[in-house]
């Protein structure tokens, strides 16, 4: 078997560390916090974030160095505000080229760069080419409960995605691969913004009409955005794309539908990211790809609207009545332009 660090030891890194562990690996589980270090190792648990006693062959460490020792792979999956500054550490002190994949979420402000695009900047062994992504339908309560759990692993060199869907592959954790590193991506950071806006649709009291209206235009957003860049439409309607936004976008485990639904009972942002106490990355990556529609020229009009709400004070309601009121359009038409084949 092999011996693999997981970077980052929130609710995500740790259930991917239990199912690294259920499949006979050699785990370590690094954070930067040593109090955290001790009482994983000490309790076996990890409170804070996930309610279940860890395997105890899951062993945390604080000391990055010791961690990544002779490993076969390395897993990333740290915030996104955190992944230039873990994989600076990173490639200081990399002696050896183990497989990488990230399982982080979200663009950067102003760069508009992807998880991997930041990676590949901040490290010298690796390639664009050499990275592989982990994204899915994945609620980290669910995936440590060993429930029914499926995801893609994607990556331009398949060998590396192979390898990567081998790891991690078992009977309630399904991995398919691709080779759409780009859509996998996209698709897994965007969601985010949808589900605080379907947050904000229960908090104001609407329906599920509403929010299977957010859902679905919400998709063709992403979807518009994702196709202009270059990646495959199809990937969109894959398990990292609609897969994951209607899990996000419906479930009370979602940290952004948490986030959203304060936002549209009247709380203020900080206010709501004060009492989450943990990362809400699509109220970053509403920022990144707002200005990134801008840019790239892409009609947003979902992700428009709660950029205004997050950043602009915007009232909820507001945005709602200008969604419902902008002009008259024919759905086809915007299907058909959204998986048009150049």
């Amino acid at each position: 078997m092999s011996k693999i660090a997981v970077l980052g030891a929130g609710s995500w890194g740790t259930a991917l560390s239990i199912v690294l562990a259920d499949n006979g690996h050699d785990v370590r589980l690094w954070t930067h916090n040593e109090v955290q270090e001790e009482n994983i190792n000490e309790t076996h648990k990890n409170e804070k974030y996930l309610e279940i006693m860890i395997p105890e062959k899951i062993i945390a460490y604080s000391n990055m160095k010791e961690a990544i020792s002779n490993t076969d792979a390395i897993v990333l999956v740290v915030p996104t505000k955190a992944i230039r500054e873990v994989c600076q550490e990173l490639n200081s002190i990399m002696t050896h080229k183990p497989i990488l994949i990230h399982a982080s979420k979200g663009i950067e402000p102003n760069t508009f760069k992807r998880v991997s695009e930041m990676i590949a900047e901040e490290m010298n062994l690796y390639s664009y080419e050499d990275i592989v992504v982990l994204s899915g339908p994945s609620h980290a309560e669910e995936v440590a409960m060993r429930q029914p759990t499926t995801v893609t692993v994607a990556s331009l060199t398949s060998d590396y995605a192979k390898h990567a869907q081998d790891l991690f592959f078992n009977e309630s954790f399904r991995v398919y691969t691709s080779d759409d590193l780009l859509g996998i991506e996209l698709g897994g950071a965007l969601k985010n913004i949808i589900a605080l806006g379907a947050g904000i649709s229960d908090g104001l009291g609407y329906g599920d009409n509403a929010k299977a209206a957010l859902i679905t235009r919400g998709l063709a957003e992403i979807t518009r955005l994702g196709t202009s860049l270059g990646a495959n439409p199809l990937s969109f309607l894959g398990l990292p794309g609609v897969g994951d936004l209607i899990v996000t976008c419906t479930s009370v485990h979602s940290r952004n539908w948490r986030a959203g639904n304060l936002l549209g009972k009247g709380f203020k942002l900080n206010e709501v990211l004060e009492q989450m106490e943990m990362v809400v990355e699509g109220v970053r990556t509403a920022k990144a790809a707002y200005k990134f529609a801008e840019k790239e020229d892409v009609d947003m009009p979902i992700t428009n609207g709660i950029y205004h709400v997050l950043f602009h004070d915007k009232q909820p309601k507001e945005v709602v009545e200008q969604l419902m009121n902008r002009t008259k359009k024919e759905e086809l038409d915007d299907i058909y332009h959204m998986f048009k084949q150049e």
